[in-house]
C-alpha cells in the first residue's frame, strides 16, 4: 500500500495524516493499480466487488487509530463532527477534536483538503470539487474548526485534477466569477473553443482559504489525471476507484 504523507511545516506532532493512491490493494480492473496488480479502491459505490473493498479498507485500517468516519459525499457544503457522525452521513467535510477519531474523504479528481490547527486541538477534511468550492465547503470547514477553538489553521491540498487537465464550461467560470472576481485569474480560455476554460482548482482553493484567513497552505502539486500509474481519475477513466485522504489527532 502506497501512502502519501503530507509535508506541512508547523503541523503539530499530535496530528496524523495521509492520502492513499491506487497502488497496493486487491481490486481488479478497472479498479486495479494500472499495471496489472491489485488496486487500492476504497469506494463502495463504484461497482467494485464489496468483499474486495472491505479487504482494501481493512488494509488501510491497519495503519489508523480507528475506523475512518466515512461520508456519503454529494458535492455539497455540509460539515459534520466525525466523532458523532453515525452511519455514513450525507456531508462533504468533517472535523474532530477527539483523539483517535479519523476524518476521511474519498476522491478521484476532486480536491481533498486536510486541515489542522497549530495548537493541535482540531483537525478537518473537506471534499472540494468545483461545486463544493463554489458553494463554500472550505469556508464552512474553517468556520466549524474555529467554533471548536482552533488557533491558526494550516491546510494541505492533496492529489486532484491538475490545471492542464481540468477543462470546464462557462457555467463553472461564472460560478466563481460571481462569488469573487479575483477568482477569474484561475481560468485560462481554451484557444479556438469559446466558452471553454482550463481551471486551476488548486488556485481556486488557495484563493478561498486566504480569503478566510488561512495563510499556511501546503501541497497542490499532484495531478490525478496525468499520473495514471498512481491515481484514480474519473475525468480520465469514468469507471474507476476512489482514493482517501485522512487526518486525526493522536
Amino acid at each position: 500500500m502506497e501512502l502519501i504523507i503530507p509535508e506541512w511545516a508547523g503541523a503539530p506532532d499530535n496530528v496524523g495524516a495521509l492520502s492513499t493512491t491506487r497502488r497496493g490493494g486487491s481490486s481488479l480492473g478497472p479498479y486495479d493499480d494500472g499495471a496489472g496488480g491489485g488496486g487500492m479502491n476504497l469506494g463502495v459505490h463504484v461497482g467494485d466487488e464489496p468483499d474486495t473493498v472491505r479487504r482494501n479498507r481493512a488494509r488501510l485500517r491497519s495503519v489508523l487509530p480507528s475506523e475512518p468516519a466515512w461520508l456519503s459525499q454529494v458535492h455539497g457544503t455540509r460539515v459534520v463532527d466525525a466523532s458523532q457522525a453515525g452511519m455514513v452521513p450525507e456531508a462533504d467535510a468533517s472535523i474532530s477534536t477527539r483523539p483517535g477519531t479519523v476524518c476521511a474523504i474519498q476522491t478521484a479528481d476532486c480536491l481533498p483538503v486536510l486541515f489542522c490547527d497549530a495548537g493541535g486541538k482540531v483537525v478537518g477534511a473537506a471534499h472540494a470539487g468545483w461545486r463544493g468550492l463554489a458553494g463554500g465547503v472550505l469556508e464552512n470547514t474553517v468556520a466549524c474548526m474555529r467554533a471548536e477553538g482552533a488557533s491558526e489553521i494550516l491546510a494541505w491540498l492533496g492529489p486532484a485534477i491538475g490545471p492542464q487537465s481540468f477543462e470546464v464550461g462557462q457555467d463553472v467560470h461564472d460560478a466563481f466569477a460571481g462569488k469573487d472576481g479575483g477568482m477569474v485569474n484561475a481560468f485560462q480560455p481554451v484557444a479556438d473553443n469559446p466558452g471553454k476554460y482550463l481551471a486551476d482548482i488548486y488556485a481556486l482553493a488557495r484563493h478561498t482559504l486566504e480569503w478566510v484567513g488561512v495563510k499556511r497552505i501546503s501541497g497542490g502539486g499532484l495531478c490525478t489525471v496525468s499520473d495514471q500509474s498512481r491515481f484514480y481519475s474519473y475525468r480520465r477513466d469514468k469507471l474507476t476507484g476512489r482514493m482517501a485522504s485522512l487526518i486525526w489527532l493522536k
